[in-house]
């Protein structure tokens, strides 16, 4: 079918005049469509974060599990036997919440694309210098500043094709005051890549917010959640509709009100006002019947489950993990697990990772001692104790249950199920008990508490 040159260039009015309404092809912008918006910059995610409980509780939730415990940096493989170096470590990190900046720093990177660990050494530089030499330990490390990814941006970059550091920023820009307005502080400055680590999934600031691939259905939600109070509050305010009868004459209306009939209008407004405010015990209705527009809501939770659902999956969170309990139901331990598997995972590949990048830089400055520095970090996926407790029962109940009469036989060893549970296997000389002896240190126990019972009386 051939369409008339007259309808197409008025389309192309239509079009220019509102763009993204009236396309002159087939190809549809959803965004325009469903009002979402098509570019999503850090001012919009960081907006999404700060106001929106569901976005709130997935970066949350992941920290919060991500950093359930805090890890320990250690020289060996003993995490319950600490060394000098270690103790040092331990106190010199304690005093500047540095793990916590660094949960910071994870929290924060998840809302940008990147977030930033900006480093003040008392090496007498300015933060856009270089740092030189080797720093004299952990006393030079003075401060940690977590840094939102629309705080730190990269001022200048390395162009020189010959650089082993072309394509990488040569220089950062910081701005406090960018991201938050309110906290009051007022450090700007520039800063050296060297007083600088990028916290992201590959190191770089060119990846991607985690709120990003469900941005859209957070926006749905607002929608419905916004749509759902506001249609329930204009409905419970309903203001009256005022129906004039056809016989009803202006003239009068105004006279009975003591008004001008140019200012009927306005004042009708005023007396529904002050009705609804509760000033007036009545309305003056003369020709007129009240009436009110009763609006039926439908139920919400059927527009909702879609989004949230698919938020949920773009985040890898179970929908009971991420609501809580509102929905009446706790999550499974199936789900419990799962999110502790995810959580190792994002442990293993990203987080995990950028510590160690940030004790490498730590260590080549003088910071931290020239040691082969390991991490010591708690597994996610372990068992709880009563968890164990139970395996290890059951594990002794089936080697009651498969004991051959008259046999020695078993399934489980003693020292397998003592691993289960976390212990170290009993030396020879602890594994058996002796009627004997314990028939003695319990006769030796209870005469003590005689003899001491005969001196409490007799001082009495």
């Amino acid at each position: 079918m051939t369409i008339h040159p007259m309808i197409t260039n008025a389309v192309r009015r239509l079009e220019s005049m509102f763009p993204g309404y009236f396309a002159t092809t087939t190809k549809r912008n959803h965004y325009v469509d469903f009002g979402f918006p098509e570019q999503v910059d850090f001012n919009q995610l960081w907006q999404m974060y700060s106001r929106n409980g569901i976005a709130r509780a997935a970066v949350s939730k992941t920290i919060l599990k991500t950093w359930q415990d805090q890890p320990f940096l250690q020289t060996d493989d003993k995490p319950d036997d600490i060394n000098p170096a270690e103790q040092e470590v331990m106190d010199k990190f304690a005093e500047l919440r540095f793990w916590q900046k660094l949960a910071t720093a994870d929290r924060r990177s998840l809302v940008g694309a990147y977030s930033g660990i900006i480093f003040r050494f008392a090496d007498d530089q300015m933060m856009n210098q270089p740092v030189t030499g080797s720093l004299p330990g952990l006393d030079a490390l003075v401060e940690i500043i977590p840094a939102w990814a629309g705080q730190l941006t990269v001022s200048t970059w390395d162009t020189d094709e010959r650089s082993p550091t072309y394509g990488q920023p040569t220089m950062f820009s910081f701005n406090e005051t960018a991201v938050d307005t309110k906290q009051g502080q007022t450090r700007s400055f520039e800063v050296h890549p060297d007083r600088v680590f990028i916290w992201s999934e590959d190191g770089t600031v060119h990846c991607e917010s985690a709120l990003l691939p469900g941005y859209n259905d957070l926006v749905t939600i607002e929608k419905v959640t916004g749509a759902g109070g506001e249609g329930f509050w204009k409905n419970a305010k309903s203001a009256p509709v005022l129906q004039v009868d056809k016989d009803a004459k202006i003239s009068d209306m105004a006279k009975t009100m003591g008004v001008a009939e140019a200012d009927l209008a306005d004042a009708m407004n005023a007396q529904v006002e002050d009705y609804q405010k509760g000033f007036d015990a009545l309305l003056m209705l003369q020709g007129m019947e009240a009436k009110t527009l009763g609006v039926t809501l439908p139920q919400p939770k059927e527009f909702i489950d879609g989004p949230m659902q698919s938020f949920a999956a773009s985040w890898g969170i179970p929908i009971k993990i991420l609501v809580g309990m509102q929905t009446g139901e706790r999550a499974s331990k199936e789900d419990a697990d799962e999110w502790a598997q995810t959580n190792m995972a994002r442990r293993n590949n990203s987080v995990i990772p950028n510590i160690m990048g940030v004790v490498e830089k730590l260590k080549n400055f003088g910071i931290l001692k020239p040691l082969k520095w390991s991490l010591y970090w708690p597994d996610l996926t372990e068992s709880s104790m009563g968890e164990k407790i139970d395996r290890a029962d059951k594990m002794a109940g089936i080697n009651q249950k498969h004991a051959q009469p008259g046999g020695s036989e078993i399934v489980f060893t003693e020292d397998e199920i003592r691993e289960v549970v976390g212990f170290d296997p009993l030396p020879e000389a602890q594994k058996y008990r002796d009627p004997v002896f314990d028939r003695e240190k319990t006769d030796e126990k209870t005469a003590e508490d005689d003899a001491a019972a005969l001196e409490n009386a007799a001082r009495q």
